[in-house]
């Protein structure tokens, strides 16, 4: 189990590699054997028809959850696949022990309309604290990592934010409306506004890797799955950015904030972002 930061640092320098390896394996014997080669039989709907799950889903879950908690002894998996089987164990984000917070195909609708769009996304944090994180696309097999305190990076490239340009409106990206309360949707609306430009968004974990890459300025998300938000929120961090929730607080993982939040490019975006979540100007 991991004791301290130090021991945190030790793990990351003698397994990331290995992490890589296990993300990359899953997506290569799980996920694109099955894309755009889903039979009706591979997928199945849970809270609804724009809440898809998919055999590639759940066995590349599974594969990560072995392979995960091999390489770190003591450490949990929450798992999107798994805590829809079981919501009680939501709660390891919360405990003590090493986590691996594990979205196997993020952008499960692209995936099964054959599109490019999908990733999987693991973090890896403890105490509610984010220590590091992969998203990758396996598409273009392309791979951000970030690790707290030594920046983010795409293919080993180092990733910076930046600023919005001056003059041009705010790109963000918001929830989809199935997935949005009534309140939260007149918060997102708030959004339709003089220098803001919001659009629907796609995978959230590639929503954040845009805003890391400086492609895109800000997300505001109406729902706070670890699994969608954790690899990107310490993406975005890492990279200069950072992360509101509409009463002003940083987003946590462990639960409890006020939704819609916002993460962004750089902390003047994101309260401005913010700021409209709440219903300001």
């Amino acid at each position: 189990m991991i004791e301290s930061t130090e021991t945190t640092e030790e793990f990351l320098e003698e397994h990331a590699s290995d992490v890589e390896e296990a993300i990359r394996k899953a997506a290569a014997g799980e996920i694109m054997p099955r894309w755009r080669r889903l039979a009706a039989h591979e997928v199945d709907q849970k809270a609804g028809p724009h809440d898809l799950v998919t055999d590639a889903d759940r066995k590349a879950e599974l594969f990560l959850t072995e392979a995960l908690v091999a390489l770190l002894p003591g450490s949990v998996v929450v798992g999107e696949e798994a805590v829809h089987a079981n919501p009680a164990s939501y709660e390891a984000v919360r405990g003590d022990a090493p986590v691996w917070i594990v979205d196997p195909v993020d952008g499960t609708r692209q995936f099964v309309r054959g599109e490019e769009g999908f990733c999987t996304l693991v973090a890896l944090a403890q105490g509610g604290t984010l220590l590091a994180s992969w998203t990758y696309a396996p598409v273009p097999d392309r791979l951000a990592t970030a690790q707290r305190g030594k920046g983010a990076h795409l293919d080993g490239e180092r990733l910076f934010a930046g600023v919005p340009e001056p003059g041009r409106d705010l790109r963000v990206a918001t929830s989809h409306p199935d997935y949005t309360t009534d309140e939260q949707k007149q918060a997102l609306l708030c959004l339709r506004t003089e220098g803001v430009a919001p659009r629907p968004c796609g995978s959230a974990g590639l929503e954040y890797l845009a805003i890391a890459r400086g492609e895109s300025d800000a997300i505001a998300f109406s729902w706070e799955a670890a699994w969608d938000h954790a690899a990107g929120i310490l993406l975005v961090e890492e990279a200069g950015g950072t992360h509101l929730t509409r009463e002003g607080e940083p987003f946590r993982i462990t639960g409890g904030n006020a939704l819609p939040f916002t993460a962004a490019r750089d902390a003047a975006t994101a309260r401005r972002i913010a700021t409209l979540l709440a219903g300001g100007a």
